[in-house]
């Protein structure tokens, strides 16, 4: 397995502009776990909530994730987003994007992992997020489910569940790369939240123990 994809390194980012302060969210519930992962406490919904877009400069990556932001804007109430994109898609991001975004916002969305070695640094990037106390959601195309799982285990998260998006990305249209947005927008929610968080992690938590990926 390439080095890109089993131990990915990073160390710089290019920022774009951020959007106004947010309300703050709903309260948030106990912290949940993943095998040796604490994950971040969730909100109880996403109301008030400022959302951190980190984008990993792959074809599509910035509409798809912008779409998602703004969907939660409509209709979930949250009260706008932060977007960042680092540097390489095969890199994680570096530490002092990750401190600003975790400080910056309530709930964060990073992707798109259309490529093995960019699967695998976007679901490193969730779970550094999640580590850090804020939850994440990773979108990632279904044809890279071995990379993003492999690279979960690694990082002492098996288990770890993340959204998937069918394979390729890159080659859509805008038009259809907001449908795609739209139809991951439940399971993006359902990541992000109290309420469906505990049944979605205890699911991919129960599969890892029977040693099945994630979904």
């Amino acid at each position: 397995m390439p080095n890109a994809i089993l131990d990915p390194t990073g160390r710089a980012a290019a920022p774009t502009a951020p959007t106004a302060p947010a309300a703050p969210a709903a309260p948030a519930a106990p912290a949940a776990q993943v095998a040796g992962l604490s994950l971040a406490p969730r909100p109880g919904d996403l109301r008030g909530a400022t959302v951190g877009l980190l984008v990993n400069t792959k074809q599509n990556a910035a509409l798809f994730l912008d779409e998602v932001g703004k969907l939660l804007v409509e209709r979930h109430d949250a009260a706008g987003v932060m977007a960042r994109t680092k540097a390489a898609f095969a890199m994680p991001a570096p530490a002092e994007l990750l401190k600003e975004m975790t400080t910056e916002c309530d709930v964060i969305i990073t992707g798109i992992g259309d490529c093995g070695s960019c699967s695998a640094s976007a679901v490193t990037d969730g779970v550094a997020i999640e580590s850090r106390g804020t939850p994440a959601a990773v979108i990632c195309s279904d044809a890279f489910r071995g990379s993003a799982d492999a690279i979960a285990d690694l990082r002492g998260a098996p288990g770890y569940h993340y959204v998937t998006t069918p394979h390729p990305v890159a080659v859509l249209t805008p038009d259809q790369v907001r449908e795609r947005a739209a139809s991951v927008l439940p399971e993006v929610v359902s990541l992000l939240v109290t309420a469906a968080a505990g049944t979605v992690w205890a699911e991919s938590t129960a599969r890892a123990g029977e040693g099945q990926g994630t979904a």
